[in-house]
């Protein structure tokens, strides 16, 4: 029996190596048989925790998503900052996250790139839920007298929408810009701007 079986299997393991044999072999290549043997099991044993490859590869992928979702949570959260502090914050730590994850560990973010696009159920709960923390901060914008916006969710789509291209990981050939964090600035700028009352 191998070290890595000899700890109990868990999900968060399994999802681990999962990461691991998708940074190695890439989302083509990479196989529940690798996930297995990279963990010292059989297949059969990781096929109890998820039911299939798809399944595996969308929790992978929803982990990967929820990771940056608390941190903007906390900013979302924070009582003692003002609406358009926290939408500057929020939208600067969005961006911050997204940039680490395409630097920092290049062959794992183009795989994840991948998997968003095969999981849309995942990807699409992931962008309402982004999509509500900026209504959240909008709305408290609005009741505080900081904000202006006739409709909260629209305005918080629109920001969204607009900021696309310093989070959506398309564009991420174009973070590695000298002139990003100026055009990140100006652009968040002009979007406080906007909605302040």
């Amino acid at each position: 029996m191998s070290p890595a079986a000899a700890e109990p299997l868990t999900p968060e393991r399994i999802l681990e190596a999962t990461e691991d044999v998708l940074r190695r072999f890439g989302p083509t290549k990479a196989t529940v048989v690798d996930v297995a043997r990279a963990l010292g099991v059989s297949h059969g044993s990781v096929y109890r925790h998820f039911p299939s490859k798809a399944a595996l590869r969308e929790a992978v992928t929803d982990r990967w998503l929820a990771k940056s979702v608390a941190v903007l949570e906390g900013i979302t959260s924070a009582p003692a900052e003002s609406a358009p502090s926290k939408l500057e914050a929020w939208l600067e730590a969005l961006f911050e996250a997204k940039r680490h994850k395409a630097g920092d560990d290049p062959e794992l973010f183009a795989t994840y790139t991948v998997l968003l696009a095969e999981n849309s159920g995942v990807v699409d709960s992931h962008l309402n839920e982004l999509i509500d923390q900026l209504a959240r901060i909008i709305a408290e914008g609005v009741a505080a007298g900081t904000i202006a916006a006739d409709d909260v969710p629209a305005a918080a789509r629109a920001v969204f929408d607009a900021t696309g291209r310093f989070h959506d990981p398309q564009y991420a050939a174009d973070w590695r810009s000298p002139r990003i964090l100026a055009e990140f600035e100006a652009v968040t700028a002009l979007i406080i701007r906007g909605l302040r009352a």
